[in-house]
């Protein structure tokens, strides 16, 4: 699945109005994306194992917010301020959800349906505003707000949805294994069952977050827990290196900026 459109009913001259804001959609961009889940997972929790709890979602929510406003402030692609807020979106994703069950004692069987819920919200306020969920037409400040929503929102729910696997017997590299599987699902029924490619492509973006965040886990948590025992800072610096490696490469190459008359 290299693509997903969805017809716009607007003029093309007023949708092209300000350069798409998101990447297009190559095998670059699905790489980067769970390399993206990963480094979060970990890198939220080493922060709060070193700073605690409050000051690292304090200092997540900063950073994130930082990203976003430069995100924001830009006038077309860039392929490290985009992933930058994508890694910042990823920490304090994990963060949320993570408040959720530590700190407040919500449950993973509750807080999973209410992320899911979060996001249907956004899907459905998205659509209903803009006619259409296609990342080809992030041209507005509206559509971006409703895109990086809904980005935050897919990012709580596969933290949620993966430490829900993780503790109901799958483990983390049974989860590794199911969130593998299951990723294939919408690219296959987009290709030989016509599932719709914005539809498709909505569901592995958000099943890329538990599968990334429980191959990280698996990596770094240690034997008693199902791990590797590689370590929280060796994995989330060694993912880090390659997210930095690939958005370089993206940033010289532009491989994954939009082509000319592309909708």
């Amino acid at each position: 699945m290299t693509t997903e459109r969805l017809l716009d009913n607007r003029p093309l001259a007023s949708v092209r109005a300000m350069a798409n804001k998101v990447p297009e959609v190559t095998v670059y961009f699905w790489i980067i994306k769970v390399l993206t889940t990963g480094m979060g997972e970990t890198a939220s929790d080493l922060l709060a194992r070193v700073l605690g709890p409050v000051p690292a979602v304090a200092l997540g929510g900063l950073a994130l917010a930082v990203s976003l406003v430069v995100q924001f402030a830009v006038r077309r692609y860039i392929a490290w301020v985009y992933w930058t807020a994508v890694v910042m979106v990823s920490v304090f994703g994990t963060m949320a959800a993570d408040v959720l069950h530590v700190g407040l004692g919500v449950p993973y069987t509750v807080s999973t349906p209410l992320f899911l819920a979060a996001l249907a919200a956004v899907f459905f306020l998205w659509y209903a505003v803009e006619r259409t969920l296609s990342i080809h037409g992030i041209r507005t400040r509206r559509r971006e707000i409703f895109y990086w929503a809904a980005v935050l929102a897919t990012f709580a729910l596969g933290t949620a949805a993966g430490d829900l696997t993780a503790t109901i017997g799958f483990g983390y590299l049974g989860s590794v294994v199911l969130f593998a599987a299951a990723i294939c699902v919408p690219a296959v029924a987009h290709r030989f069952a016509a599932l719709n490619a914005v539809t498709a492509f909505w569901a592995a973006y958000v099943i890329t977050r538990p599968l990334g965040a429980s191959l990280a886990d698996w990596m770094a948590l240690g034997h008693t827990r199902g791990g590797l025992g590689f370590g929280l800072a060796p994995v989330t610096l060694a993912w880090t290196a390659a997210i930095v490696s690939f958005v370089g490469y993206l940033a010289f190459s532009r491989r994954d900026q939009e082509r000319p008359g592309r909708m």
